[in-house]
């Protein structure tokens, strides 16, 4: 069976939206090895039409032959959830159609890697009140960002949660892994 691993950056105050404005300024190799075992576990991705979008878009033109993450991007098998779409172009996506649930539950019992999530924020909040998140992976930034979507909003059902590990890179970032409780 396969697992559904979500993984985003988050500001001390828990803002996970436009990382690339915050973020930043605190990579290195620490974070590149993170990132890049999360990639090398997962052979395709799960992603909400807004993160779908947005990545069809930037991620064509980055095609670069030693970077391993657009080589991902543009390699892994892509499954994108919307209730919007109705077609998906970008190399390698389908638009899950039908039930939900039933689609995802699918994924899963298929055979390959992780399927990992990247951003995505609605979709996760989703797939963790379905029970679909196998492990929850956050990398926490320390800053405070101040304004901007947060991962769980105010309103919003709780998620039991147990750490699964833990680390800290020499710049403060922490790697946070829960699996649900």
């Amino acid at each position: 069976m396969r697992k559904i691993v979500s993984n985003l950056f988050l500001s001390l105050d828990g803002v996970v939206e436009a990382p690339d404005k915050w973020s930043l300024r605190y990579w290195n190799d620490e974070i590149g090895r993170a990132v890049g075992g999360g990639m090398a576990a997962a052979d395709a991705m799960l992603l909400g039409r807004v993160t779908y979008e947005g990545f069809a878009e930037a991620w064509p033109g980055r095609m670069v032959e030693d970077d391993a993450g657009a080589e991902f991007m543009y390699s892994a098998r892509k499954y994108v959830l919307s209730s919007t779409l109705s077609e998906v172009s970008w190399n390698n996506s389908t638009l899950l159609t039908g039930d939900s649930v039933e689609a995802v539950r699918a994924l899963k019992a298929g055979e390959g890697g992780d399927i990992m999530t990247s951003g995505s924020t609605t979709a996760v909040r989703w797939l963790l009140a379905e029970g679909l998140v196998d492990e929850l992976n956050l990398l926490l930034y320390p800053i405070v960002v101040g304004r901007g979507k947060r991962l769980f909003p105010e309103e919003g059902p709780g998620f039991p949660l147990v750490l699964k590990k833990s680390a800290t890179f020499g710049n403060g970032v922490v790697q946070l892994t829960y699996v649900p409780a």
